[in-house]
């Protein structure tokens, strides 16, 4: 497939298509990405109902769209990675372990921010 020359509107409708193409493409290839999307709910949950700040509840609400959104680079970052060789190679195996390592990082700082607003919520601790 070709760079488009879409301008404008048309553009902006492409991309959104382009978009859903690979939400499809991670929801069906990625087991990650369907058991990221299967905790949004819970973590919603929570974040509603143990928020005492706009501040707090948005944080929450947040925090899972990014992991989602890391996964979805992370996928690409691997897919790349794939397409051109699957031969083992230093930088290859750097690159996914980097993609893998941001997703991590919010793995622990999702759950990790839920739970604390939870302990807070029931002054086992305070902040």
């Amino acid at each position: 497939m070709g760079k488009t020359s879409a301008t404008g509107f048309r553009r902006i409708y492409n991309a959104f298509f382009y978009s859903m193409k690979g939400f499809k493409a991670a929801f069906i290839n990625e087991a990650a990405f369907r058991q990221e999307l299967l905790l949004i709910p819970f973590f919603h949950i929570i974040a509603f109902y143990f928020s005492q700040s706009l501040a707090t509840l948005l944080i929450l609400l947040i925090l899972p769209y990014l992991t989602i959104a890391f996964e979805l680079v992370n996928s690409a970052i691997e897919a790349v990675v794939d397409r051109i060789s699957d031969e083992y190679h230093e930088l290859s195996g750097r690159a996914k372990d980097i993609g893998s390592a941001c997703v991590f990082i919010f793995l622990v700082l999702t759950p990790l921010c839920h739970l604390l607003v939870v302990l807070n919520y029931f002054k086992l601790i305070e902040f």
